[in-house]
């Protein structure tokens, strides 16, 4: 067996270097993804009624990342894969209802085929949604089982002249209570009647949210975001939240940020895990690619100098895990603790688990450097320790009610 030495080299090597561009580790990828799929939100509405304003305050992209982003999937249908180099959700966005001649039985046939939550966005000062609606009830008439989420958007567009958003948030409460504006309380129960009973077993919910720019000049900007978020957990076993925002507590924006692409990734080294013939090659490819992406992030470097201080700070015992995932069983031995420990994770969940503790002590490693401080291996080790029990428990229980 090479020395330790020589297998600290290859540990820093594989981390420093991607090797994601060969055909063969690019089709295990791809099978990797396969194995995993992503939960699908179907959006449901006109242009300009504001769906790219749901995804965006859904993930925390720019609107013009988000525009970029979408790829075609019929001829009046695309998707976004967020995030795109490792996605934890797709977002399916239906264009052209309610214009005309739009026949949408090529897109119905091919989200049907995709959704798992059906998210229908219309403007609250747009009376005329008689073709969403009739999508909405045609959906259900197939799949009677399917939640449908309702975002009422555009809220400021009925406010009395010189009017602020109302503080706190009032529209959870039934009936509405009098400090909502009239003209928006009738169009908003004005668009629930003219819907009215969808058929099925499903539960529909509906949330008005005014989700703008920062520049538009509303505060909060977000605004029903909250209740946006409580909706999707109440209807759907998604996990889409933990998928995108983890931790409540956690108010950093580059922690919130970076958790997306963490997860990500760890859900794609689980896959590779139970492909064993190129699972050596593709989960370092990935673990080194998801570093890359953070120090991209956090607007560091990521050199050899950097990957040798990082693996310094966290020690041999987890250096010499993380080996014994990669390399194999055999490296174990070498520290007969860490051994029982890794046996015990062995396989496509430890893939998993430890590309997210990576992620999440990279996450730390890179925020500390950030604001010119030093770095606490002792903590840095905790949060390692911590990320591989959290993983362990999260990328369980999203993959336990995944869709298929």
């Amino acid at each position: 067996m090479a020395d330790m030495t020589d297998l600290w080299r290859r540990l820093r090597d594989a981390l420093l270097d991607p090797q994601t561009d060969s055909e063969e580790l690019s089709t295990a990828l791809q099978q990797a993804r396969e194995r995993q799929p992503l939960p699908v939100i179907w959006l449901i509405g006109k242009t300009q009624a504001g769906k790219t304003s749901i995804i965006r305050a859904l993930t925390g992209s720019e609107a013009a990342e988000i525009g970029n982003g979408f790829q075609p999937c019929t001829r009046t249908s695309r998707f976004y894969d967020f995030p795109a180099e490792a996605p934890v959700v797709r977002f399916l966005d239906t264009r052209g209802l309610g214009e005309v001649a739009y026949d949408p039985a090529e897109d119905m046939r091919y989200c049907e085929s995709q959704a798992h939550l059906v998210l229908g966005v219309m403007k609250a000062a747009d009376i005329r949604q008689d073709q969403i609606f009739g999508v909405l009830r045609a959906v259900r008439q197939r799949h009677p089982e399917w939640p449908v989420l309702i975002a009422q958007t555009g809220l400021h567009e009925l406010y009395p002249r010189g009017d602020e958003h109302r503080l706190p948030y009032p529209y959870d409460q039934k009936p509405l209570p009098p400090q909502v504006p009239n003209d928006l309380a009738r169009a908003l129960s004005e668009q629930r009647q003219r819907l009215g009973r969808l058929p099925g077993s499903g539960p529909v919910r509906w949330v008005p949210v005014d989700l703008t720019l920062p520049e538009d000049g509303w505060e909060p900007a977000n605004y029903g975001l909250d209740a946006l978020w409580a909706a999707i957990e109440a209807i759907s076993s998604l996990h889409l939240q933990s998928l995108l925002r983890g931790d409540a507590e956690v108010q950093d924006a580059y922690s919130r940020a970076a958790h997306p692409h963490i997860v990500g990734h760890a859900v794609t080294a689980g896959g590779l895990g139970a492909l064993p013939l190129v699972e050596m090659i593709g989960v370092p490819a990935v673990q080194a690619k998801l570093l890359h992406v953070l120090a991209k992030l956090y607007g560091q470097s990521w050199d050899k100098r950097s990957v040798t201080e990082f693996l310094g700070l966290l020690g041999v015992g987890v250096g010499v895990g993380y080996l014994a995932r990669m390399l194999g069983r055999q490296v174990t031995k070498l520290i007969p603790i860490w051994g029982q420990t890794v046996g015990a994770m062995w396989g496509a969940t430890a893939n998993s688990a430890g590309t997210y503790a990576l992620g999440k002590a990279a996450a730390y490693y890179f925020g500390v450097r950030r604001e010119g401080g030093l770095v606490d291996s002792k903590q840095l080790r905790r949060i390692y320790m911590d990320g591989l029990k959290t993983g362990l428990s999260l990328l369980k229980s999203t993959s336990k009610d995944r869709p298929s």
